[in-house]
């Protein structure tokens, strides 16, 4: 069962990496064109997202951690060497962490490598979307598996969620751009 949770847990994971990075370089490239904006945009968002999936899962982890280490120095009837082997049961705050950092790192891979060098913008969103929406049924069929759960509706669940996603943030920062039109986001000034 734990082998199954961490495996779920790590395709959750991809997907969130694969979803943030992907809509980022859309939303970015709704407003600036240029390959490196997106390219940029897409590595800082999978640098940070890895980033803060690894601290709000370390932080997650420690503190079911520290409640279950506390439920079992309560519970008088376990003698030191059960509790010694109940505490080694528990997950690492670590592992989890660095899994969970990994695994959105590898999704948010996905659009970054697939698109993040093709120069012609048209062709670069189209790769963005098709990779993200091949890599999201996948995930979401990965997802429903290991769940239980029928493949298909699970991997289209997943698709068509992620689809949102890239579409809310392109829609957003198109209406940015629209509403001030005369800024250039792309200037250093």
């Amino acid at each position: 069962m734990a082998r199954a949770q961490w495996l779920r847990a790590a395709v959750l994971g991809a997907n969130d990496g694969l979803v943030s990075v992907a809509s980022l370089m859309i939303g970015i490239g709704a407003v600036n064109e240029n390959n490196k904006a997106m390219l940029v945009s897409g590595l800082a968002g999978l640098v940070a997202g890895a980033c803060s999936m690894a601290i709000g899962e370390f932080v997650s982890v420690y503190a079911q951690y520290d409640i279950e280490v506390t439920q079992i120095e309560r519970d008088g009837d376990i003698d030191g060497a059960d509790a010694a082997a109940a505490r080694e049961k528990l997950p690492s705050p670590t592992q989890a962490a660095f899994a969970s950092a990994l695994a959105f790192a590898i999704g948010g891979l996905l659009p970054l490598l697939t698109s993040g060098f093709i120069k012609p913008w048209g062709p670069r969103v189209g790769v963005v979307c098709a990779a993200s929406s091949v890599g999201l049924a996948g995930f979401g069929a990965a997802g429903g598996y290991l769940g239980g759960a029928n493949m298909v509706r699970s991997g289209t669940r997943v698709l068509l969620g992620g689809w949102l996603a890239m579409l809310i943030t392109y829609a957003v920062l198109r209406l940015f751009a629209t509403i001030f039109h005369g800024m250039n986001i792309s200037s250093s000034a």
